[in-house]
C-alpha cells in the first residue's frame, strides 16, 4: 500500500506558527486514515521548533530548493535565522518518508517549509510568489511526489493510477 506524508496541520493538530491547525475534511484523507496510508508530521516541531514562534519567511523572493542551494535564507519577523531549524526540519521529514515508505506528500501549502505551489515573498506582507518551500523542495529532490492541501483530487488520481499499474 503506496504511504502518504501528510502535514500535521491538515491533520488537525495545533503546531503551526500562530498555534493553530488547518484541517483538511475531505472524503479522500477519511479512507486514507482507515486504509492506514497517512504518516503524520510537522517538520518545524520535529526539528524543535516551539508552537506558537514567530512567522517565517524565505527571504528575498526566494524559495525552499535556494535555502537548500545555500543562496537564501528562513528569517522569523523578528529577525531570526532559522534556516538551520527548518534544514533539519526537512531532513527530519525526508527520513521519516524513506522509514515508513512515504511515496507521496500532502503538505499545507504557502509554507517556507511545507509549500508546495507558493510561499510568501519575504517580506511578511501577506505576498505569495510560486515556489516551494525547505521541506517540500528536498522531498521532491528526493523523488517523492509533493501535493498542497489544495490538489488533494490530483493526489488521488496519482494514487489510483499508480496502483492500477501495480496491481497489472
Amino acid at each position: 500500500m503506496n504511504k502518504i506524508l501528510v502535514s500535521a496541520c491538515l491533520m488537525g493538530h495545533a503546531v503551526r506558527y500562530d498555534g493553530q491547525a488547518k484541517p483538511l475534511l475531505h472524503p479522500a484523507i477519511a479512507r486514507w486514515i482507515k486504509e492506514g496510508r497517512l504518516v503524520t508530521i510537522c517538520p518545524e516541531m520535529s526539528a524543535g521548533m516551539p508552537v506558537p514562534r514567530p512567522p517565517a519567511e524565505i527571504e528575498g523572493g526566494a524559495d525552499g530548493e535556494d535555502v537548500l542551494g545555500g543562496t537564501a535564507r528562513v528569517v522569523e519577523i523578528t529577525g531570526g535565522d532559522v534556516t538551520d531549524e527548518f534544514m533539519q526540519a526537512a531532513r527530519n521529514a525526508l527520513t521519516l518518508a524513506s522509514e515508513t515508505g512515504c511515496r507521496y506528500a500532502l503538505l499545507i501549502d504557502g509554507s517556507p517549509s511545507c509549500g508546495s505551489g507558493f510561499v510568501n515573498d519575504g517580506t511578511f506582507s501577506g505576498q505569495k510568489l510560486a515556489g516551494n518551500g525547505v521541506t517540500a523542495a528536498l522531498l521532491k529532490q528526493a523523488g517523492i511526489a509533493v501535493y498542497s492541501d489544495r490538489n488533494v483530487e490530483m493526489l488521488v488520481a496519482r494514487l489510483a493510477a499508480d496502483e492500477a499499474d501495480t496491481a497489472c
